[in-house]
């Protein structure tokens, strides 16, 4: 990160914000503290020292929690990234931690593997090389490290491999390739560890050029530590040990400590994996882990899952994060709490900066008034402290003695009321202090996080979301504007990988294809591939693709999908239409208790492979059905669901495509429902007349009449001067050449090819009702 005892800052005040500020060797007219007040005393020694910092960090990955962000608008999109990495702005995070992709379900949804097929490696799947790239041209001292949850089926049937390793350097490889240099890289996410295959690993990248790579053991919990102080080999392989929820899962991180062997390893200390929490209830949590985890456990980083919450809000976690970022057409987000706890140590601190023990503690000695933490800078004169008084229940006053050869100029504090739900008392530049004789004193209330530096540089974000919205209807997407490789725009993948591919089959364009051809070495429970996007309050509405089945097996539409269960990505409220090659067909519902019912079935003629199809699902109401190629194959009733998205999905590892999936919208308001209910008309009527046409050929002739007549009645009353010069052109025309007139009119009538009487353009079909 940018050095921000270098930095200047505007200095201003907010008075009034919990900090009541008195000079140690009293100022004259200077107020005394309460009586009352505690008095907890702090000696800054900068001769004293301590553990390393490493940075305080977050991580996207861990399922597809980064998913929405690369759709939103570009002004919105630059603002998130700005609160997440911009130094002297918003979190200004130290670690970035990214998923290494592997097509399977790792929380929220499955990130895309760089390597679908072996030998086949894309370096451009997936958006992390995207916001890695975006986190380092904010702060180019942005540290990255690299963790695998899963991975590409092709690899085999376990992780501890020597494929993986190949597929980790190629990953590697590819973040070279985008101008990244990966600091750390981890194992398997939370899945323990293989002693023979770290060593392997280690050496393998000393081999390949990348012995600078730290490699962080086991990513899991403390275990790790007690083979590394027996192991010489082991040990000199893994450079980090790192635990996750050291202080608890969903907890209130009140407690977080290592272990004897953990720290009798000598190697730093992580809490690589922290948080799950809320954006703004988590915060309290997230102020005590930050301080506790060096206190309780001589832990140098922390580092929050997730970075952002930029996931459709049916699946778990859906505002874990610093941000949630939910709705891309919009570009509505909001910047949570958390982010400004966090900022209350990334902004006053820096990587290789060192704690200094002495002035590391608990506020009178015990917990439960809160902790503190001090560091100093290497250039052994600026330093910070940050106090959290989380589970304080009255004020307290906290002295410092500076001395050591530390500055003891002005002191800038900055505070959050984290029991305050108005971000405008989140991150305040509270007030500067002068010392007088290298000391002060200051009063501290319940509730708060304090920040006291010697730095400049600090700052807080001023851009401003727009209001939510709702996902426009009609909406299509044929996919020709993706970007191949790449998930195409609001739809995300929960197992598997759905990207943008030119089209198979004879189509024309660009589809979307599902790549992993094997199933996956899986982190969460096990799932077919599917997609999912649009939005909750969906409710009567088709879903409509052209598919093509490339392998034998089936492809599904999903509609008014909503709740996913945790960890379990089959288990999802939704119903299904599922259509096989072989001709078999059923319409089925699914919860999130895995329960599958079958609500209708039955066959009809084979599809067979490399031919394209077009399906539909309508739900209106309580009526559900199905039609392949324009015949509806069947009509059922159920309740279950009013409302929810839509998806794609195929059962099976086929690499089937899809073409313009079709959504149609919730019932609209009354002024609007007329026209949606004349769109409906119309097109029922248009499908009716095609059929018409082609059971009964001669009677053509007459329908065009009749339909001409019509229109030609409309536009008299609407455009009586264009109709003038119309029919003068009409009447003239029959006149020079009276046998074109019906041939004219045969050929104005475009072919209807079978399979495609009901495909229609991208865009709404209504469903009649």
């Amino acid at each position: 990160m940018i050095a921000i005892w270098r930095a200047r800052l505007r200095r201003w005040l907010a008075p009034g914000l919990g900090v009541a500020l008195t000079v140690a060797w009293c100022v004259a007219g200077a107020p005394a503290p309460p009586a009352a007040a505690a008095t907890t005393t702090i000696a800054v020694n900068g001769t004293q020292g301590g553990r390393t910092f490493d940075g305080i960090g977050a991580i996207s990955g861990g399922g597809g929690n980064t998913r929405l962000l690369p759709d939103y608008p570009a002004t919105q999109q630059q603002q998130i990234l700005d609160y997440l990495f911009k130094p002297g702005y918003g979190a200004d995070l130290q670690i970035l931690k990214a998923e290494i992709g592997g097509d399977t379900n790792s929380t929220d949804g499955s990130e895309s593997s760089i390597e679908h097929a072996s030998g086949s490696i894309n370096c451009g799947a997936g958006y992390e090389w995207w916001l890695m790239q975006q986190a380092k041209a904010r702060n180019p001292n942005i540290k990255l490290y690299g963790l695998a949850w899963g991975a590409p089926g092709w690899i085999g049937s376990t992780f501890w491999s020597t494929n993986t390793i190949n597929y980790i350097v190629a990953w590697l490889n590819c973040a070279a390739s985008h101008g990244l240099t990966i600091n750390y890289l981890g194992g398997w996410n939370e899945r323990g560890y293989n002693i023979s295959w770290y060593e392997q690993l280690r050496s393998t990248l000393n081999a390949d050029g990348f012995s600078a790579v730290q490699i962080v053991g086991a990513d899991s919990d403390w275990t790790i530590a007690n083979d590394l102080v027996s192991s010489p080999t082991f040990a000199s392989a893994v450079q980090i040990v790192g635990a996750h929820y050291p202080c608890g899962y969903l907890s209130s991180e009140s407690s977080c400590p290592s272990t004897a062997n953990a720290v009798a390893t000598g190697k730093q200390l992580w809490a690589s994996e922290n948080g799950s929490q809320d954006f703004n209830g988590g915060a309290a949590a997230m102020a005590r882990a930050d301080n506790r985890d060096y206190l309780d456990g001589q832990m140098t980083a922390t580092i929050n899952w997730p970075i952002v919450a930029a996931i459709y809000p049916d699946l778990p976690f859906n505002t874990d994060g610093l941000i949630v970022a939910n709705q891309p057409w919009s570009g509505q987000y909001a910047v949570g709490k958390q982010l400004w706890v966090t900022a209350q140590t990334t902004q006053f601190t820096a990587p290789g900066w060192t704690y200094i023990n002495s002035a590391s503690g608990y506020l009178q000695g015990t917990r439960g008034d809160g902790s503190y933490v001090t560091l100093k800078s290497p250039n052994r004169s600026d330093w910070s402290s940050i106090v959290e008084t989380m589970d304080a229940t009255a004020a307290q006053t906290v002295t410092y003695n500076i001395t050591g050869g530390l500055s003891t100029g002005t002191v800038h504090v900055w505070s959050t009321n984290v029991n305050s739900a108005s971000s405008s008392n989140w991150f305040v530049h509270s007030s500067d202090i002068t010392p007088s004789g290298g000391s002060f004193s200051l009063t501290v209330q319940p509730g708060f996080v304090y920040s006291l530096t010697t730095t400049t540089g600090q700052g807080k974000g001023t851009a401003a979301s727009p209001g939510p919205g709702t996902l426009a209807l009609p909406y299509s997407d044929n996919f020709d504007s993706g970007t191949a490789g790449q998930q195409p725009r609001y739809l995300a993948q929960q197992q598997g990988a759905f990207e943008v591919e030119p089209c198979a089959g004879g189509h024309s364009g660009q589809c979307l294809q599902q790549q992993a051809a094997v199933k996956p070495i899986e982190w969460a429970g096990d799932a077919n591939p599917y997609t999912i996007g649009g939005n909750l309050s969906w409710a009567n509405y088709t879903v409509a693709a052209d598919v093509l089945i490339q392998q034998a097996g089936a492809v599904q539409l999903l509609g008014r999908a909503s709740t996913q269960k945790g960890f379990a990505p089959a288990d999802i409220d939704a119903y299904y239409f599922q259509v096989a090659n072989t001709g078999a067909w059923s319409t089925f519902r699914n919860n999130t208790s895995g329960t599958i019912t079958t609500l209708a079935s039955g066959t009809v003629a084979a599809l067979g492979t490399g031919i394209w199809h077009h399906l539909a699902l309508s739900l209106n109401g309580h009526t559900i059905s199905g039609a392949i190629d324009g015949t509806t194959v069947g009509t059922v009733t159920d309740s279950t669901f009013t409302d929810g998205m839509v998806g794609l999905g195929v059962n099976g590892y086929q690499t089937d495509q899809f073409r313009q999936p079709v959504g149609d919208g919730p019932r609209l308001g009354h002024a609007d429902r007329a026209d949606h209910r004349g769109r409906q008309h119309r097109q029922v009527r248009g499908r009716q007349r095609q059929l018409q046409r082609q059971r009964h050929p001669r009677a053509d002739v007459g329908l065009q009449r009749r339909r001409r007549a019509e229109l030609d009645h409309r536009d008299r009353r609407h455009h009586p001067d264009q109709w003038l010069l119309y029919g003068h052109h009409r009447c003239r025309d029959r006149q020079r050449h009276p046998d074109r007139t019906v041939d004219l009119q045969r050929r104005s009538q475009p072919a209807v090819a079978a399979g495609e009487r009901d495909a229609g353009q991208p865009g709404v079909r209504p469903v009649p009702g």
